[in-house]
């Protein structure tokens, strides 16, 4: 009886698995809308009840938030049509990018501009005070396709003279505030995460100044931008930009730290691509 079973399970996934998907509604009644997964998956959704009533409302649709347990998860919900909008970084977007017919929209905007920047963090105890004091540490990142908790630092720390599993050992916590957390608990002696989380974290006494102290600010980047299947009706596309565009209710802003949205484009995203290409950081 148990061979009988284990048979059917698996032609019953083998034919799942080289059965065509089924092609996403170009108008669908629910909209499944994903975060990124930068904190606690249910903090994050709590944050953000706000935003699903707002998209209800302006949208006239059912709105389903989701975090994805990773960056890579959510890159893959949105290649096979689990989710009509996504809230990415800079990178998982190039990243998503190259494997699905998506486009970005929106930006948040932040003291006028829709920029932002990383900061490399060290662990004060440990005496790293400046990016020269990094080698022979550890080294928090974020997920491997986060932009400002790995991608960024890792330039910096290029341009520095030091380089992944030769000057200092790499490490991958998953979410920024994890990054943050694990230097000031002297799990890595330094880290990169998003300057916002990073003042965020500050302000809400999870992360200390006596404990943990900056090494250095990126450049300005785009910030993460907000993106959509293409082959959504052209109608439901436009509403959805314009209420996003026309955002201004600060219980919805407040979680992602924005004055408001900004339209972005493709093109915009082109400085990552150039970053990402020099690192030899692939799109898969």
């Amino acid at each position: 009886m148990k061979t009988l079973v284990s048979i059917l399970s698996f032609l019953f996934l083998a034919i799942s698995m080289s059965a065509p998907l089924q092609a996403a509604e170009a108008d669908p009644d629910t909209l499944r809308v994903a975060l990124l997964p930068d904190e606690d998956a249910a903090t994050i959704i709590k944050q953000n009840q706000a935003l699903q009533d707002y998209l209800e409302e302006k949208t006239g649709k059912k709105v389903e938030l989701v975090v994805t347990t990773d960056y890579s998860s959510m890159i893959e919900a949105m290649r096979f049509g689990r989710l009509e909008l996504a809230y990415f970084g800079p990178l998982s977007y190039t990243m998503a990018k190259s494997k699905s017919d998506i486009e970005p929209f929106a930006a948040r905007l932040t003291d006028g501009a829709a920029t932002y920047r990383s900061v490399l963090i060290g662990n004060v105890e440990a005496g790293v005070k400046t990016l020269e004091d990094v080698k022979g540490k550890d080294v928090a990142y974020g997920d491997t396709a986060s932009t400002s908790s790995h991608l960024i630092p890792k330039s910096i720390l290029r341009d520095a003279g030091l380089t992944e599993n030769a000057d200092y050992s790499e490490h991958f916590v998953g979410a920024h505030d994890a990054v943050a957390v694990a230097v000031q608990n002297g799990k890595a002696q330094a880290g990169g995460l998003s300057e916002p989380i990073f003042k965020s974290l500050m302000e809400r006494g999870i992360i200390s100044e006596d404990k943990v102290q900056v090494l250095s600010y990126s450049d300005p980047f785009p910030q993460y931008p907000w993106a959509m299947r293409s082959d959504l009706k052209p109608e439901l596309k436009e509403t959805i930009k314009s209420a996003f565009i026309d955002l201004k209710d600060p219980s919805v802003l407040k979680p992602f730290k924005a004055e408001g949205f900004a339209p972005m484009t493709d093109a915009d995203y082109d400085v990552v691509r150039k970053l990402q290409k020099s690192l030899g950081l692939g799109a898969s």
